[in-house]
């Protein structure tokens, strides 16, 4: 994506797979065959800058053997540009967790270039584990990035907060099937003080399903007030804030 400034260093091998279609949605292992097609890369090292947002790059494992998360996506990268640009110095304090964060983009973004005080969590499912582990190795961010498992629609581990301050979503909505577990584990996470920032590429008018379910439980605001928003609009990308409809305690 032109916006977001990466250079890529390649490595010339290809790799391919992924992991086995599971029947059984509480345990949701994603098959490639019922996900839309999406443009696949080599496995290689991608060096993002984020339009120089990022003073000190990140450096990030892409590999595709486990499925595809191991790739950098467009909400992703649309969803650090708006951390970067809009919350850089509000986030001290605050717990953070990123659902399905595949390398862990977003949540390594965060970590880079905004103040943070408090241990950030990425978490997705067990193929994403090791990827997440060697891209918070790889950028020397052990001590404010920490990997975690978590499967959508299962109880969260014990390592993360219950209801963090902040939850972050990139590229969550693609694969019908695990819209419920989604929706599920925002109701689990989203405490009444929580903020999710929720960022998606519409592919299919499933997708929009899943933002209309969203919007019938939870308190969703469209933000469309930033700087490159038209730009990322007419790629279809759109990003939400969504707030529990309990009240705060404040």
């Amino acid at each position: 994506m032109d916006d977001a400034q990466i250079t890529h260093t390649y490595s010339s091998s290809t790799e391919s797979g992924s992991p086995a279609d599971d029947s059984d949605n509480s345990q949701l292992l994603i098959g490639e065959s019922l996900i839309p097609v999406r443009e696949r890369k080599h496995a290689g090292t991608t060096v993002v800058t984020i339009d120089g947002l990022l003073k000190e790059p990140l450096r990030l494992k892409e590999d595709l053997k486990q499925g595809c998360g191991g790739q950098l996506w467009p909400a992703g990268l649309l969803l650090s540009r708006y951390m970067l640009e809009e919350h850089a110095t509000d986030l001290v304090g605050k717990t953070i967790v990123e659902l399905g964060a595949g390398g862990g983009l977003v949540g390594l973004a965060v970590a880079r270039g905004c103040q943070t005080d408090k241990p950030i969590y990425i978490t997705d499912q067990e193929p994403m584990m090791q990827l997440m582990q060697d891209n918070i190795s790889l950028n020397d961010l052990s001590t404010k990035v920490k990997p975690a498992l978590l499967d959508w629609g299962t109880p969260s581990p014990a390592e993360i907060p219950e209801h963090p301050e902040i939850v972050l979503a990139a590229d969550c909505v693609y694969f019908e099937p695990a819209f419920p577990l989604l929706i599920s584990t925002l109701q689990g996470l989203l405490g009444s003080d929580t903020i999710c920032y929720f960022c998606f590429k519409r592919r299919r008018r499933a997708d929009l399903r899943c933002i209309k379910m969203i919007k019938k439980l939870f308190n969703v605001t469209e933000i469309n007030r930033f700087s490159t928003c038209e730009g990322y609009n007419r790629e279809n990308l759109f990003l939400y804030k969504i707030q529990s409809r309990q009240k705060s305690k404040e």
